[in-house]
């Protein structure tokens, strides 16, 4: 469906032996995108007010905001900012949730000229105060929670919903942005051991927003949703195609949006018709049962590597989409067809709209079809660069020697791909060691430079662990200094205060040397796995050795990659996650016959608790059974060697 919108690229012959170029123009386009617009976002959202005021913009749980008032809300933060000096140039933060609140503020900043930089509110401070200071940002937008006051630096913090009124007028403003502009900064993990911005102006935000309109039919009547935090340059993509467009924008609930039975329900009750939702999850909502007469007619998805193809009969369509926040969210797109089989993973589609990808190899020379290279990106999606680190920018923005103005350049990816026959892109990997975990692009070297701040930690390597297509748990390799203890809580709540959560390490295993390679290298193959022996714990680990324990163990054991699993551990801080803990409720459910809900493994997340709530499950579930009944499971299962009771 997506290609259908968009012309094809241009494409040399299989037989071609210099090598090919991806490159996508689509009619008309072009003269769309550039300087020469007097029209970027916040006016074309600002446009939707003459077009349909009292027409639905976001819903929130109970709270409907329409076209006006968003506007006039956006105006008043716009005003407000503009008395404090801010304009093009400006870069403001932003510390909200996925809010109302938070599309108010970002617009707002549009409409004062400045650029919006989110941040989220569950990072620790010693990471919000290196983003904000590292992005000079002289104010902060957020809403004062008594229970975490935010740290205190060289900006200014603002209530949202506190501004004054007296000199906030909600009256239009003129918003003064051109292309070239800022529109936002998004802060992704670096390998120099802290994150870096990337900047993102009016143009390259303008040509993403005309690309998803067109290759995705976005038109007022459909209902889009906002899942992704708004640290995560998805949020991006969820928002602005949609609010320029006079569509509806839906923000469910946390306790919806991560939850793959849930989240279904909730889009088809809201009759939702156009959703992304991170791979990981996507690739679990696929395999459940859908009503025909679901309203969903697209299913976005990316930000990992997608390892299925949607069952025949999907009653809408599956969207695979690829791009670094480097590229303005995406720089590829291909709908994912159920018939397509074979060895090869779904492919990452097609350039977008005014986007070109070369495929080149380490003397940057194009390389032939089916031949792996490394993934460079071209064209309008290109970001300005990271903020304030022109070192970093010029190692990784480089000069476009296939261009025709000198002036282009194109973004190293460090991703590997080969060009199909058909035109469409395979994904192969990582050509450094950076990793993706539930869709977040993670720098080893920021965990590993966080790590060996700990005074009793000497070296130490990280790597991802797991089957991709299920889930992967980051594991940290330890040598600490002579005579010292490490703890796995202390040793959490250390790296809490410096990474985000989804950075911390779930597995922390203690070596005498890091193993090497003969030029010096962390030898990857010598790591030794996981297991109740060399693993970093707060007790002596006791084995499951009585009833249940053994078998739920062992499916604990399984889905996080760990040899084995102590009576005492929490399947949450050995890296189990909600999408995680739905297979082992699909795991119990597949041994003992019982359905466990998933909140459960919340409150009973080690061996022994999670023992004691399946035998309160069976011995329920044999009550409920006549004799006969009863004593034919219990001989299945004595047979079967599992003690049931």
């Amino acid at each position: 469906m997506a290609d259908q919108a968009i012309t094809s690229p241009d494409l040399p012959t299989q037989s071609q032996l210099g090598g090919v170029e991806l490159r996508r123009r689509t009619a008309g386009n072009a003269a769309l995108v550039g300087p020469s617009r007097d029209a970027w976002v916040p006016q074309l959202t600002t446009a939707q007010v003459a077009v349909n005021p009292r027409g639905t913009a976001l819903v929130a749980c109970d709270e409907v905001v329409s076209y006006l008032e968003l506007d006039q809300r956006a105006n008043h933060v716009a005003h407000y900012l503009r008395s404090l000096g801010v304009g093009p140039g400006s870069v403001v933060g932003v510390c909200l949730p996925r809010s109302i609140s938070m599309v108010v503020s970002a617009l707002g900043i549009f409409k004062a000229g400045g650029a919006y930089l989110p941040v989220d509110p569950a990072y620790r401070d010693e990471r919000l105060e290196f983003i904000l200071e590292d992005a000079r940002v002289p104010l902060l937008l957020t809403q004062q929670h008594p229970a975490r006051p935010l740290p205190a630096g060289k900006w200014q913090i603002l209530d949202v919903n506190e501004l004054p009124s007296s000199n906030c007028p909600i009256a239009p403003i003129e918003t003064p942005v051109s292309g070239n502009d800022l529109a936002y900064v998004i802060y992704t993990s670096g390998s120099t051991g802290h994150p870096k911005g990337v900047q993102i102006t009016h143009a390259n935000l303008l040509n993403l927003v005309f690309w998803h309109q067109q290759a995705f039919g976005v038109q007022a009547c459909d209902r889009a949703t906002q899942l992704a935090s708004p640290a995560f340059d998805a949020a991006v993509w969820e928002l602005w195609p949609y609010l320029t467009a006079g569509a509806s924008v839906y923000l469910p609930a946390d306790a919806v949006r991560n939850e793959p039975t849930l989240l279904r329900d909730w889009l088809v009750a809201q009759r939702i018709t156009i959703t992304f939702v991170p791979t990981p999850l996507a690739e679990r909502m696929i395999t459940l049962a859908w009503p025909q007469d679901t309203a969903l007619r697209l299913l976005l998805t990316g930000a990992d590597t997608l390892h299925g193809y949607p069952p025949p009969g999907l009653p809408f369509a599956l969207v695979n989409n690829y791009g670094p926040t480097e590229c303005t969210v995406v720089a590829s797109s291909g709908t994912v067809a159920s018939n397509e089989c074979g060895n090869e993973l779904p492919s990452i589609g097609r350039p977008i709209a005014n986007t070109e990808i070369y495929i080149l190899d380490e003397q940057m020379r194009r390389v032939p079809i089916g031949v792996s290279g490394e993934l460079y990106i071209g064209g309008a999606g290109v970001a300005r660069g990271y903020l304030n680190h022109p070192e970093l920018t010029a190692e990784k923005f480089i000069s476009n020697p296939f261009g025709s103005d000198p002036k282009d350049c194109m973004y190293r990816t460090g991703d590997l791909g080969r060009c199909l026959p058909d035109g469409q892109i395979a994904f192969v990997g990582r050509i450094d060691d950076q990793v993706k975990i539930r869709g977040y692009r993670i720098e080893p070297g920021e965990i590993v430079a966080a790590i060996n701040r700990h005074p009793d930690v000497e070296a130490s390597h990280v790597v991802a662990v797991g089957d991709p297509a299920e889930s992967k748990q980051l594991v940290a390799y330890l040598v600490t200094h002579s005579g010292s203890t490490l703890r796995y809580r202390p040793l959490r709540e250390f790296l809490g205060k410096l990474l985000p959560d989804y950075m911390v390490p779930s597995i922390f295993v203690l070596l005498e040397s890091l193993p090497v390679t003969a030029n010096g290298k962390v030898d990857r193959e010598r790591l030794p796995r996981p297991d109740v022996a060399n693993m970093v714990r707060d007790e002596v680990a006791t084995l499951p050795h009585t009833g249940l324990e053994p078998r739920v163990a062992a499916i604990l054991a399984n889905l996080l990659n760990l040899k084995r699993v102590d009576v005492n551990d929490n399947f949450f801080l050995l890296g189990g996650h909600s999408l995680l803990g739905i297979q082992v409720i699909g795991r119990i459910k597949e041994t003992f016959g019982v359905e466990l809900p998933l909140y459960r493994l919340f409150e009973a997340p080690t061996v022994t608790e999670l023992s004691a709530e399946i035998d309160r499950l069976l011995f329920a579930k044999i009550s409920a059974m006549s004799e006969e009944e009863a004593e034919r499971m219990l001989g299945t299962e004595m047979a079967s060697g599992t003690d049931t009771l």
